[in-house]
């Protein structure tokens, strides 16, 4: 008997809601990986498991054409303390599927795993298919998609599930976390001091606020560089040594983040140490054939300020999936079950008009 995508789809919304109701807090998402598993073993797909990644090929996988990779994450962030609905129990109230993950990126995720199932065993495609459902991109894990990567086929271009309203994010600005450090003479608050760590801190952080890079990008617009953090001194009669920032960089893809770090330890009137540098930014060509079937069915692009497991792909990628990322990591977290309709709906003809 045919599978329809009616049926595809209604088992796609039942696996979102079977993975709502299991706990998968980064880093251990053991048994959502267990259920995503059972869901592909279910219509005889063949799945791989690297810790808590799950991982499959198309029937027809081919070595000689390009791969297309289709990933979405089944970890999820703790519940907020303003939740006032039960964050595991899934259930729908007007069109709404509630629960934690529903939007980041349970739907997206779960449109993902129907799609692929919808090509798996079709023949003549122009690329290979490897569907891959990973773990700890919440906190940019060693046992995420960036350690998946390495035991892959090359991938030549990438679909990363994450909540768009289904329109292309055509690039994803990357992210470098400083630590800073504004130095001064410590001594008791009774005494003189001109060289106090707090005051100097006041033209350091109207240096960050003003300063910007010159290069704009089309996609992503300027370079955000914010203070988010400030922490100093430890009783009230004590001038302390120093004041330690934390300063958040939003990079756009005019830059790596290499750049980024040389420029400001060279510039900025303090100490700064980056923390990493792996998160770049990320792209794809706006001419690409898999951005140009999106916008022939009247899809929009844009650029993306968020991060996502695109920061560990070196190919060309488009973030795109169901949902609004405007609810993520929000109390009472939901997704429209007509978002996944759709989202599967418009997954399988963006992808249909890419591998003709």
């Amino acid at each position: 008997m045919k599978l329809t995508q009616e049926t595809l789809t209604e088992k796609a919304i039942a696996l979102l809601k079977e993975l709502i109701s299991i706990p998968s807090f980064s880093g251990e998402e053991e048994k959502t990986g267990d259920a995503i598993e059972a869901f592909l073993q279910g219509f005889g797909i063949q799945t791989k498991r690297q810790y808590h990644n799950i991982y499959a090929f198309n029937k027809y996988f081919d070595e000689s054409k390009p791969t297309l990779l289709l990933n979405s994450h089944h970890d999820t962030v703790k519940p907020n303390s303003a939740y006032t609905k039960d964050p595991f129990y899934p259930h729908v109230e007007d069109g709404k599927l509630y629960g934690l993950g529903s939007n980041d990126a349970g739907g997206c995720l779960v449109s993902l795993l129907a799609t692929f199932v919808h090509f798996y065993d079709k023949e003549g495609l122009s690329h290979n298919i490897i569907m891959a459902a990973t773990a700890e991109e919440e906190d940019a894990g060693d046992k995420s998609l960036r350690g998946l990567l390495p035991i892959l086929p090359k991938i030549d271009v990438a679909v990363v599930g994450e909540p768009t309203l289904m329109d292309l994010a055509i690039a994803e600005k990357g992210l470098v976390v400083f630590d800073a450090v504004v130095e001064g003479t410590p001594s008791h608050a009774a005494h003189p001091n001109d060289n106090n760590a707090i005051y100097n801190t006041i033209p350091v952080l109207q240096w960050f606020k003003d300063y910007r890079f010159e290069k704009i990008s089309k996609a992503l617009g300027e370079v955000k560089m914010t203070v988010t953090q400030i922490n100093a001194g430890k009783q009230h009669n004590v001038v302390p040594a120093q004041v330690d920032l934390v300063v958040d960089v939003r990079v756009n893809d005019c830059y790596t983040n290499q750049e980024i770090s040389d420029r400001l330890q060279r510039e900025a009137p303090c100490k700064m140490t980056p923390r990493s540098l792996r998160l770049n930014s990320s792209s794809i060509d706006p001419d690409h054939a898999l951005v140009k079937s999106g916008l022939a069915l009247g899809r929009k692009t844009y650029g993306s300020p968020t991060l996502s497991d695109q920061a560990a792909l070196s190919c060309q990628s488009v973030k795109l999936g169901p949902g609004d990322s405007t609810r993520s990591h929000s109390a009472n977290e939901f997704i429209f079950v007509d978002e996944i309709e759709e989202g599967i709906d418009l997954y399988i003809k963006i992808l249909s008009g890419f591998l003709q």
